[in-house]
């Protein structure tokens, strides 16, 4: 399989968790965004959407979109399940999954933030305070659906899932942009037990090819 994404890319991180999770192997090819190389002719041919990530399984076949990337592999490589077995469960777990998939993340994605800053001349420290609130905001409401399941080691229970691969990039970039974490518990410990697991070391930004200090 050949994965291009981006190393800060939250959506592609979330992937690369997703595969090291399941011990698939795979292709790395950068995609920098920032440089604007989603929009080259090259990458284009790829992607029509020209975003990341894309993943190009072994029989030429292109998935799109973390999320479905994310559960394709899931369905595909069964062991071990990033959704529980239990139809209640996987509810709950997609419902954190989405709250940071559709809630935070699409206010505060790189094409939002270069919006606010080249057609809305937003200053930078009002794009980053834009940020800072929007992440805060959704991660307390995390924090409250966190507060009303059974307490365990990640997200849900005792074992990675789909709501951890979400959670992590997220917290990643948040760090980046000085979020207050404070004040979330049960979030933060779930982030904190993911980042002792090799899977999420691994596809941290700081471990891909292209990663920039």
């Amino acid at each position: 399989m050949k994965l291009y994404n981006y190393f800060r890319s939250s959506a592609s991180f979330r992937v690369r968790i997703a595969l090291e999770l399941k011990g698939l192997p795979y292709e790395y090819i950068p995609v920098h965004l920032a440089k604007g190389e989603h929009k080259e002719q090259q990458y284009a041919a790829v992607s029509a959407s020209q975003l990341v990530p894309a993943l190009v399984l072994d029989d030429g076949q292109l998935l799109q979109q973390s999320m479905a990337i994310i559960e394709y592999l899931d369905e595909t490589h069964p062991n071990p399940p990033l959704l529980p077995a239990d139809a209640l469960g996987r509810a709950r777990v997609r419902a954190l999954a989405q709250l940071v998939a559709c809630e935070i993340h699409p206010l505060n994605n790189l094409r939002v933030l270069k919006y606010l800053v080249r057609e809305l001349k937003v200053e930078e420290e009002a794009k980053n305070t834009w940020y800072r609130h929007w992440v805060r905001s959704g991660l307390e409401m995390f924090e409250k659906e966190l507060q009303q399941l059974p307490a365990g080691r990640y997200c849900w229970g005792d074992a990675p899932t789909l709501a951890d691969c979400c959670l992590v990039p997220q917290v990643f970039n948040g760090q980046r942009f000085g979020v207050d974490f404070s004040g979330l518990p049960r979030t933060m410990a779930a982030f904190e037990a993911c980042m002792q697991h090799p899977a999420f070391r691994k596809a941290q930004p700081s471990s891909c090819p292209d990663n920039e200090a």
